[in-house]
């Protein structure tokens, strides 16, 4: 059993959000296509209390994408992004949503950011999503979504930390930066995740 996990396809992340991926809606024709050829579809969403302290809104004298010390993580400072309830958070109206079996929402403790879908960046406390993978029989997990270099990065590491064979599916996700997804995929090829594209699914 095969899962396609698609991450945070959210209005902020694309054009004309506060947090834009480039071309990040370019992928998401690819996303709606895929989604027919597996056993499960979940989808993760960014669910940020207005008080979130990744926002450098929050912080006096900061400025988005300075970077500080958070409670003992390196913690990027982000434009306010997926504030709860608001439009930004939503999932774009362009991505395809009936076959989607349950969405897992992140980022809701204001104390602690969380790019993976299945854990907080301080690996506290988990989303339930493994677990719900594991109780579907889901042994093969294939991410997409946005961003690359950061939560579809993160939850592809934690994929493969949690006993799934894991593949990143390359043309159906964007990064926010070349230098950091260059670093991502090879640590993410250290850890044997497979690289893919769609046309081969």
């Amino acid at each position: 059993m095969r899962a396609l996990l698609i991450v945070d396809i959210q209005n902020d992340f694309l054009p004309g959000g506060s947090l834009a991926v480039p071309k990040g809606d370019e992928i998401i024709p690819i996303v709606n296509d895929l989604q027919t050829k597996f056993d499960l579809v979940v989808a993760t969403q960014d669910w940020h209390p207005q008080n979130h302290l990744s926002f450098a809104s929050n912080h006096l004298e900061q400025q988005p994408f300075n970077i500080i010390d958070l409670f003992g993580l390196t913690q990027v400072l982000w434009p306010d992004h997926c504030v709860q309830g608001s439009e930004g958070a939503e999932f774009s109206k362009e991505l395809e949503s009936n076959n989607i079996s349950a969405i897992f929402r992140k980022g809701m403790d204001p104390k602690v950011d969380s790019y993976s879908g299945f854990f907080d960046n301080g690996h506290k406390n988990n989303t339930g999503l493994s677990a719900y993978l594991k109780g579907k029989n889901i042994k093969e997990v294939y991410v997409c979504g946005l961003a690359a270099d950061y939560c579809v990065y993160y939850t592809a590491k934690d994929a493969i930390k949690e006993g799934f064979r894991t593949f990143y599916i390359t043309d159906a996700t964007k990064a926010i930066s070349d230098n950091t997804y260059s670093e991502a995929i090879e640590t993410l090829k250290s850890l044997n995740v497979t690289f893919i594209t769609s046309k081969n699914i």
